[in-house]
């Protein structure tokens, strides 16, 4: 839900960093939903725009359970964790308020957070995660938060019963591709939805 595409199919910038989280031009994804009453909350803010953005900004966060991510989405380091330090992009409440389960080929104890987040390290593969995740989730939903190549995982295994894409109006002309190797009609996705903001 909200998972922002360029109009070329990228779901991220080339060069993902500590200085970049998003990838170089990845921060144009989300213009729609930067500026949004409920990205503002999320931050401790209380202003922020309204209207049909903001609605489905609330929406893209709204009955979920509990929460998947790829190790990219939480660390900007690659390969063994080097130590327990990082904790993610967020600072000390994220914006998850309920368990996250971490895709990692390198376990790690799970990380207490403020405000209801704990992040869960899984290292036995996608199926484990979504088991595990729906277990936590209980009667709501388990959203698959991303990043490009945990999307794609999960739709190529036809794991994900629907899916909202905010397609920015930017061309990025390379990132991380999202569509090119997903054909969604044979994956029985069609669009049932469909507002212009």
């Amino acid at each position: 839900a909200g998972f922002s595409v360029s109009l070329d199919g990228f779901g991220a910038g080339i060069e993902q960093s500590l200085d970049d989280p998003l990838g170089k031009r990845g921060p144009e994804l989300f213009q729609w939903f930067f500026p949004t009453r409920t990205f503002r909350a999320m931050q401790g803010k209380d202003d922020g725009s309204t209207g049909l953005d903001d609605a489905f900004a609330r929406r893209a966060m709204e009955g979920f359970g509990a929460f998947i991510l790829g190790r990219n989405m939480f660390d900007p380091v690659r390969g063994p964790w080097p130590d327990d330090s990082w904790q993610g992009w967020w600072g000390p409440n994220p914006p998850y308020h309920a368990p996250t389960f971490v895709l990692t080929h390198y376990e790690r104890e799970p990380l207490v957070m403020e405000g209801g987040t704990t992040f869960y390290f899984v290292s036995g593969g996608i199926e484990e995660a979504l088991r595990l995740a729906q277990q936590a989730a209980g009667d709501k939903d388990v959203k698959i938060g991303g990043g490009v190549f945990t999307v794609r995982q999960y739709l190529q295994a036809g794991l994900i019963d629907s899916v909202h894409f905010a397609l920015a109006p930017v061309a990025l002309g390379q990132g991380e591709a999202l569509l090119t190797v997903l054909d969604l009609p044979a994956l029985r996705f069609s669009v049932t939805e469909h507002e212009a903001t």
